[in-house]
């Protein structure tokens, strides 16, 4: 290993400096040339010396974390040992990383000296841009004399990776947490009388009931009013079906709307577990892709987060037809198809149209998108120029293709959520627990 010195931009600043006089010291007194040639050297000395006097380093620690979530904060450290350092500046650190854990594959920051001035250390924090495996594959280190004239420069290989997750901080959340708690999802599995489908029990009718729940017949045997209580189904199919196309691998505010989505379904599946139905995942772009089996308990969610990782991302269309007749051959019962989806190409948003009628023909459908809120900000942005009104109406054009686009799902028979995707998490509870509620899907 070794540590160059090499000079600072101080060093650079004092000989663009220093040039003009040594012209004028030549032009005014031709005789003493020699001196421009020998303040060189002298500063080259210098220059030496005090990278000499920077010291030289002992050892370097990196501390990164083996796991990561998409989207959320993860925080770097660099410790170090410089031996015989003479001087207080700052360590200047950079590291070389995939692109999926910084913006341009790099981070800089600087590191700052312990009491004893032996040891310097410092942090960066990053957050990760897509799913996968992140590898940080170098780092530098330059630290200056006590004159800031020259620096040591070193080069460290660095063999760290880390495992890029999808965000589960909804499922953490003490909101949801409290939900399942309060809402009868506990983890002792309870039955939710009152709705649904599934008899369970007669209760006495009291003042409030639904009238369309007295059972006449038990009620004329007893003389007395009674109503029916009915158990919501449990051990119902939910498959969470993403597209892995294009459209879906665009950003919104940082993150691709696919992270969004898979975020989204995650929590919504960790729900559906605790309330005893199967989850599946289902992911395809030009092609099937993953299709897990059915998960039936809590403990095994971690199988699905496993999954949800693997959906990569493609920059190209998505196969609708094969993708959802693939689906549809390996459903053997009636199922909950949750699709998270979006579509800018009409020619592409027919082909799903078509392919999504097929399927709601066994099985109940819910089409996922989300709102594309920079295409609202164009429409109703005050034009200036005509250029400016080319584009809001370009803008409302793709709003109502799109709006047109769901209009004709839901004559399907296919039930649509649009909303921003801050709330298309909790939105799809509420729309799965209100289908629950329904028995529509078994």
């Amino acid at each position: 290993m070794t540590f160059p010195v090499v000079p600072t931009g101080r060093a650079a600043w004092l000989v663009a400096l220093a040039a003009p006089v040594a012209l004028v010291i030549a032009a005014a007194v031709p005789g003493a040339w020699i001196v421009a040639p020998a303040a060189g050297a002298a500063l080259l000395v210098l220059v030496l010396l005090d990278g000499l006097l920077a010291g030289r380093l002992d050892d370097w620690q990196l501390i990164a974390p083996a796991d990561a979530e998409v989207g959320e904060p993860v925080t770097i450290r660099i410790l170090t040992g410089i031996a015989a350092r003479a001087g207080t500046s700052p360590v200047e650190a950079a590291l070389a990383c995939d692109p999926r854990l910084a913006e341009g594959g790099a981070l800089s920051f600087t590191l700052s000296p312990d009491d004893a001035g032996t040891a310097w250390q410092g942090e960066v924090a990053t957050r990760p841009r897509r799913r996968g495996t992140g590898a940080i594959s170098g780092l530098w280190l330059r630290w200056s004399g006590p004159l800031g004239l020259g620096a040591r420069q070193v080069s460290l290989g660095v063999d760290h990776s880390v495992r890029i997750w999808p965000d589960l901080a909804p499922v953490r959340s003490p909101e949801l947490q409290f939900f399942l708690r309060d809402a009868q999802f506990g983890l002792i599995a309870r039955r939710i009388r009152g709705e649904g489908t599934q008899f369970e029990a007669l209760a006495e009718y009291e003042a409030g009931m639904d009238r369309r729940r007295i059972d006449w017949k038990a009620s004329a045997r007893h003389t007395r009013l009674y109503a029916r209580e009915n158990e919501s189904e449990r051990n119902n199919q939910i498959v969470f079906a993403f597209d892995c196309g294009q459209a879906m691998c665009e950003p919104v505010d940082g993150l691709p709307r696919i992270d969004r989505a898979v975020t989204a379904a995650l929590t919504a599946a960790y729900v559906a577990l605790k309330g005893g139905d199967r989850v599946a995942l289902f992911g395809f772009a030009r092609k099937p892709e993953v299709m897990t089996p059915f998960v039936a308990d809590a403990r095994a969610f971690h199988q699905l987060q496993s999954a949800a990782a693997g959906l990569d991302y493609h920059a190209e269309e998505a196969n609708f037809v094969l993708a959802l007749a693939t689906l549809a051959a390996r459903l053997q019962r009636r199922s909950l198809v949750v699709l998270f989806s979006d579509f800018t190409d009409p020619t592409g948003a027919e082909l799903m149209i078509e392919s999504v009628g097929r399927l709601v023909e066994r099985h109940l459908v819910l089409v996922v998108t989300m709102e594309d809120t920079e295409l609202a900000q164009l429409q109703s942005a005050e034009p200036e120029t005509v250029g400016d009104i080319a584009i809001a109406v370009t803008a409302d054009t793709l709003a109502r293709q799109r709006a047109l686009v769901l209009q004709r799902l839901r004559a399907l028979g296919v039930d649509v959520l649009e909303a921003p995707y801050q709330q298309i998490g909790y939105r799809l509870i509420d729309r799965y627990l209100e289908i629950k509620r329904k028995g529509a899907i078994g």
